[in-house]
């Protein structure tokens, strides 16, 4: 018999997972669209510093734009993941994960 993990089981039936308590999971837009652009912004970013630099333009203003890039890519990427498997209803994730605005 094969080994099954549980983890991110997306049943709602799961013997394992099963709590007393059920959590709102109510798909907040603000918040998506905040953690979405913060994505999008910091891969902008990332990829205009990898512009500046390759051209050599701006001399030392490439380095603001790749911390700040990678900055707002980190945040981004974490929350949108958190946002995808509430979204897609794996156990253990819900948009209360989310920093309200």
């Amino acid at each position: 018999m094969a080994y099954v993990d549980h983890t991110f089981s997306i049943f709602d039936k799961d013997i394992m997972m099963e709590t007393s308590y059920s959590i709102n999971n109510v798909l907040l837009v603000k918040e998506v669209a905040l953690v979405v652009s913060l994505f999008v912004f910091g891969l902008v970013g990332i990829i205009l510093d990898s512009f500046m630099t390759y051209n050599r333009i701006g001399d030392d203003r490439g380095i603001f734009f790749v911390i700040l890039g990678v900055v707002l890519f980190i945040l981004g990427f974490y929350y949108t993941r958190i946002a995808y498997y509430a979204y897609k209803g794996y156990k253990g994730f819900s948009f209360a994960n989310i920093p309200p605005m």
